[in-house]
């Protein structure tokens, strides 16, 4: 789905940053340029970002 129309970034892409290594909404607004026009997507862009680095493993992390 789209969640940001001013720059048609979709949610895979979205999903796509934080699988290459973004972070935070920064990062993804520095790779993909979301949420840098009318901000609308910012919130639906941070609950992505969240719920993809909350599956994803984390490698470093001991046990």
């Amino acid at each position: 789905m789209y969640v940001c129309l001013c720059h048609a970034i979709t949610d895979k892409q979205i999903k796509e940053a934080v699988d290459q290594g973004d972070m935070s909404l920064a990062d993804v607004k520095r790779r993909l340029g979301v949420g840098n026009q009318c901000g609308k997507c910012s919130k639906m862009a941070t609950e992505i970002i969240q719920a993809r680095l909350d599956v994803t493993p984390n490698f470093y992390e001991v046990a």
